[in-house]
């Protein structure tokens, strides 16, 4: 049983790497690497966000958030808004040239995902969700396990 499973992690690391290379790439054509990518995708679709809790929503470090903020804003997709309420927080938001831009490359994007998971029909990809869900909150419920 041990060799199936050792496979089956084998598989889907090489399987998420092959994804991260194909999406890097397409990132690369637009002037972006994966992180700048994933902060203004979040902002595009959710609207300003506070920037302590980006990190949380794309999975990574807060001090990464900044640096990429900060590229963001050198690029004109992005500024940060200071919160009338607290000064402790401060919002990310995405420009009037940001929402241009992302008008613009998302739908190509979203095609190459869907060129992505073209090999399963509607049904596969279905069950391709529950599974890599049903993976991924077990292993999560495993860190909690106390040894």
């Amino acid at each position: 049983m041990s060799e199936v499973a050792l496979k089956s992690l084998t598989v889907l690391l090489r399987s998420s790497q092959s994804i991260e290379e194909v999406l890097r790439k397409d990132m690369q054509k637009y002037g972006l690497n994966m992180t700048e990518f994933a902060v203004l995708e979040l902002l595009y679709h959710k609207g300003e966000q506070p920037i302590q809790k980006i990190g949380e929503k794309i999975l990574i470090t807060s001090g990464s958030i900044t640096y990429v903020v900060d590229k963001l804003e050198k690029k004109g997709f992005a500024e940060r808004i200071a919160c009338p309420t607290d000064r402790r927080v401060t919002f990310a938001a995405i420009t009037e040239s940001g929402k241009q831009f992302m008008d613009e490359i998302f739908p190509q994007h979203e095609k190459k995902v869907e060129d992505i998971f073209a090999v399963l029909d509607e049904t596969q990809q279905q069950q391709f969700i529950e599974v890599a869900k049903l993976i991924g909150f077990h292993a999560k419920d495993l860190l909690n396990v106390k040894a």
